[in-house]
């Protein structure tokens, strides 16, 4: 049985950059992943929000 598991990436709210990849399972998580994570451009913790990567 295959993996239901696809890959984003978190971007940062502040300067738009993807600093960091992550895998969701679509079916047990439905919302929309955010997170506060360290973006070193800003070399502070801001909002990062999910975004779909290109395959």
């Amino acid at each position: 049985m295959a993996n239901i598991r696809i890959k984003i990436g978190l971007k940062c709210q502040e300067n738009g950059d993807i600093n960091y990849t992550t895998w969701k399972n679509p079916k047990t998580h439905t919302e929309k992943f955010e997170v506060k994570k360290y973006s070193p451009k800003l070399k502070k913790h801001t909002l990062h929000k999910e975004v779909k990567l290109k395959s």
